[in-house]
């Protein structure tokens, strides 16, 4: 079910009525985007968790969030939209902390910090992504309206690391850390240790490998940044996997 096609609406049995959708309304407007977002988010990957991505609607997720459809559209006009608010909820987590990077501290270290936050503020939403990075291999026009806002989040995520991602060569970085993302993520989804020991590893080693690839690019070209090199994850010559064969967060 793609996201010009969503036409087949599954519906929620534990969906308010029209008194309750009355008031979620007023407690929409009154919540701001925020509170829709998070809302919208917890509902789309219960439902996604409990009946697979693919079966799930956008008036189903409408009805289980309590917001009415207009207000719904108005927001979350496209299958897209709702993942986009996952990723939004992650990423404003990560920015809210902008605590300062210490001065020995790499730009490896920092990525490391910054993306593991962001797998954190992921983990309520586990079951439901799952389902969604099963699912959306069949829906190749979501995943590419999806890879907008993809893009837009992990170049937040260099940016709350200190790594411009506005320069010369920031596409590349963008690409790079998108990279490292699909293929920590499918360890994140699977990883049932206490403190996501296998994530850290995982993210531990594919940033070591960017940036070994990075260092390597730097010196055959001699024209990357010490920053460029210190930071970009993106193995020469390969593409990004994002979103549909790999990651929707």
């Amino acid at each position: 079910m793609d996201d010009t096609a969503d036409t087949r609406w599954k519906t929620d049995p534990e969906a308010p009525d029209a008194a309750e959708s009355a008031a979620a309304e007023s407690a929409t407007a009154g919540g701001g985007a925020d509170d829709l977002d998070r809302r919208v988010a917890a509902a789309a990957m219960r439902l996604a968790a409990g009946q697979g991505w693919r079966n799930t609607g956008l008036l189903a997720i409408a009805r289980a969030a309590g917001v009415p459809p207009d207000v719904f559209y108005r927001r979350f006009p496209n299958r897209s939209d709702t993942l986009a608010a996952v990723s939004r909820i992650a990423d404003t987590a990560v920015l809210a902390d902008d605590a300062p990077a210490g001065p020995d501290e790499s730009a490896r270290d920092r990525l490391f910090d910054v993306m593991m936050r962001r797998y954190d503020a992921l983990l309520p939403y586990r079951e439901g992504l799952r389902s969604v990075v099963r699912d959306l291999r069949r829906e190749p026009l979501t995943a590419l309206a999806f890879s907008r806002h993809f893009g837009r989040s992990m170049a937040w995520m260099l940016r709350a690391a200190g790594v411009e991602a506005d320069r010369t060569g920031g596409a590349l970085l963008v690409a790079g850390l998108g990279a490292v993302q699909a293929r920590v993520m499918r360890v994140f989804l699977e990883d049932d240790s206490a403190d996501l020991s296998r994530t850290m590893a995982a993210l531990d080693s594919e940033l070591r490998r960017a940036e070994r690839w990075a260092g390597a690019l730097s010196r055959r070209s001699g024209r990357a940044s010490p920053t460029e090199a210190q930071a970009a994850p993106q193995s020469a010559g390969e593409p990004a996997r994002e979103p549909g064969s790999a990651s929707a967060g």
